[in-house]
């Protein structure tokens, strides 16, 4: 996580899994959120920032600055730091 004090909010690195990729990027916090605070209160889309687009078989797909999620594809979201690669 990196605080950004002057916006009250914090950039937070995530695993997002969907059925077909998974997405490694940051979503922006607000100061003691939770990630699963802000998912259930995003409207249609999370927004994705410095996004690592992979295939389910590891190929990358793209990188992206910016990118939107939309919140009913996601299965699974964590914060980088709370990840194991086996």
């Amino acid at each position: 996580m990196s605080d950004d004090n002057q916006t009250g909010f914090v950039a937070t690195s995530v695993v997002l899994l969907t059925a077909n990729y998974r997405i490694r990027g940051k979503i922006m916090l607000a100061v003691d959120e939770r990630v699963t605070d802000h998912v259930t209160s995003a409207k249609n889309f999370l927004a994705v920032v410095d996004a690592e687009v992979r295939a389910n078989d590891g190929r990358i797909i793209f990188q992206a600055e910016f990118l939107n999620v939309h919140r009913d594809h996601i299965e699974v979201i964590a914060p980088e730091e709370l990840t194991h690669r086996p």
